[in-house]
């Protein structure tokens, strides 16, 4: 069933956090662009009838997505409800009814992990999962052992083909971009290697704390939020070698055995930080060893990659919110470069816009041989009328298509590559909010020095 259009959408915690802010304008998205014309069923234990889910949806497309008229009539149209607890039977019973003639169900958990079992293992008894797939929102696991627990609890029910590990940022356009960029153009992929390239740095810093999100923050951590996952997402389509071929398989089988290139990480290439006034945070502990901030240095074990130095780091309360990749190239020989001048460079920004840029040399004016720097850069600035993350990982799940989403080989050698570094393995230095982290950072990268992001564009031409 692999192509097959799913025929129903049904997503578990209809009534949460995630489908307000998230599903909803996805869904109405989708409807707009005439993606969506099967029956949405929420299910949630919230005493709600059909009424009041409806006007949750309104409310959350009004705020979070803007209200389209048409097609929200047309969404509110193919919304159904099932009020009941995910470990009664009954529940399932009344999801079953709902579903109708539907054979090939999507159902989405966007529900904390700790209830998936129990939810695949009722929509297997109650004949739910039959024909359908399964939509898992991360994190998947809290480390190797439990990734490999919740991928023996999915398979109890479904098959690895009928399993789609959703992670949001691999539905980015500008993530999708990194890909196409390396193997559409060819002036690029015959340097994308050890001769060429000196290090690789990835930065995913956030101008804000934790939002009064301490609790959940004091169970993930910076290590477990965004680097097991989206950032070495990014490095795998940075670093992954040419797919044969742009199917789901061949694209991802390349993605692991990329990862299964880098070696798990070592204590001594782990910075971890904390900023002052966490601990103040609600849910957080007065002694909370929680890194906010983290830094690292991981290689890559191929023949492409052998020897460069990959950089990453990510953290709350920093200058900016923006990440980026910064890709510093290898110094020509000095005829008419000087010393002290940068070497070429390329940068992809990922968020909060676009960008493509390239850090060259050109002569300055006048007689003498001397150069200045220059930035070759184009950008993009995302519209409302482009699609979201989760609108766009929503439909491919429902059309078949896992290419965006996690295979469990994938899952399971991130987990063993951040594994050493969980939890307190390395101590945790405490920085000043609205700085690039602590000093320590800057031993990992040594006389390389780390690329900070700008949010004002640097000089640039064309």
């Amino acid at each position: 069933m692999s192509n097959v259009q799913s025929d129903a959408l049904v997503f578990f915690g209809a009534t949460g956090d995630l489908a307000y802010k998230k599903i909803f304008p996805a869904l109405q998205a989708m409807v707009r662009r005439g993606h969506l014309n099967v029956l949405v069923i929420g299910v949630a234990k919230s005493g709600w009838n059909l009424e009041q889910f409806k006007a949750r949806a309104r409310d959350s497309v009004e705020k979070h997505g803007g209200l389209v008229r048409a097609a929200f009539d047309k969404l509110a149209s193919l919304l159904r409800y099932v009020d009941g607890d995910y470990q009664d039977p009954a529940t399932f019973q009344a999801l079953r009814k709902e579903l109708g003639d539907a054979q090939h169900p999507a159902h989405y958990l966007a529900i904390p992990p700790v209830l998936f079992g129990t939810v695949v293992d009722q929509l297997g008894k109650s004949s739910c999962a039959v024909g359908a797939r399964v939509i898992v929102e991360k994190p998947f696991g809290r480390d190797l052992s439990s990734a490999q627990a919740l991928n023996r609890t999915l398979l109890r029910t479904f098959n690895e083909r009928a399993i789609y590990r959703i992670d949001h940022y691999l539905g980015k356009e500008a993530v999708q971009n990194l890909l196409y960029f390396r193997f559409a153009n060819a002036f690029l992929e015959p340097i994308w290697n050890r001769h060429h390239i000196d290090n690789v740095q990835v930065t995913m810093a956030e101008d804000f704390g934790v939002q009064g999100r301490g609790a959940f923050y004091e169970e993930t951590g910076a290590i477990r939020d965004v680097v097991q996952n989206h950032l070495l997402q990014i490095l795998a389509n940075l670093t992954m070698e040419p797919p044969v071929a742009t199917d789901s398989e061949s694209v991802r089988d390349e993605k692991v055995k990329v990862l299964k290139a880098i070696p798990p990480l070592d204590p001594a290439d782990v910075v971890r930080g904390q900023f002052r006034g966490y601990r103040k945070e609600k849910g957080v502990a007065p002694e909370s060893q929680v890194e906010t901030f983290v830094a690292l240095r991981l290689q890559i074990r191929s023949w492409r990659w052998q020897g460069v130095p990959f950089y990453v780091r990510a953290g709350k309360a920093l200058p900016v919110t923006c990440t980026e990749v910064f890709v510093k190239l290898r110094r020509p020989p000095d005829l008419y470069t000087q010393a002290d001048m940068p070497p070429n460079y390329y940068r992809f920004r990922i968020s909060p816009d676009v960008a493509i840029a390239l850090g060259a040399r050109v002569k300055s004016p006048g007689e003498a041989m001397v150069g200045r720097e220059v930035e070759l850069l184009a950008t993009h600035h995302p519209t409302a009328a482009e699609m979201d993350a989760y609108e766009r990982l929503l439909g491919d799940a429902m059309k078949g298509d896992p290419t965006q989403f996690a295979r469990e080989d994938y899952v399971e050698e991130a987990w063993r590559i951040v594994g050493p570094v969980l939890g307190s393995a390395t101590p945790v230095h405490e920085y000043e909010p609205g700085t690039w982290g602590q000093k320590e950072a800057d031993r990992l990268i040594a006389a390389d020095g780390w690329h900070n992001p700008e949010m004002k564009e640097a000089d640039h031409e064309g």
